[in-house]
């Protein structure tokens, strides 16, 4: 998995624009964190993918947007997973290493779960 971080402007139609540079090129995305970011008037966009030549692709499309003003991929030293499982009786969030997580999902054999990699 690769994890593409970038820098975009926080107004209505952005998310649109990116994610269409992803469907022109045939790029699945595999997770999607947005949310308001340290740079004011700005939020971040964190996209997961499956190999480096899709995010090696996405990484020199993104930049040519106007609404896009820094693009990373993220090093794989950098990755974090999460997940946020159903016990039954509630709800847990983890955070961990991609090994740690998978392990413990493994260990809880839950109803229900989501799992990601992410990375700022």
């Amino acid at each position: 998995m690769e994890v593409i971080s970038m820098i975009v402007n926080d107004e209505f139609g952005v998310m649109q624009r990116i994610m269409g540079e992803f469907t022109r090129k045939r790029i699945n995305v595999e997770a999607i964190v947005v949310g308001k970011s340290e740079i004011p008037k700005r939020a971040r966009v964190v996209l997961t993918v499956l190999d480096k030549e899709m995010a090696d692709i996405a990484g020199a499309r993104l930049p040519r947007l106007h609404d896009v003003f820094e693009v990373e991929i993220v090093d794989h030293s950098r990755h974090s997973a999460y997940a946020l499982i159903s016990t039954g009786t509630g709800k847990v969030g983890l955070i961990g290493s991609q090994q740690e997580i998978q392990e413990l999902i493994e260990r809880a054999h839950p109803d229900r779960y989501i799992q990601t990699i992410n990375a700022i």
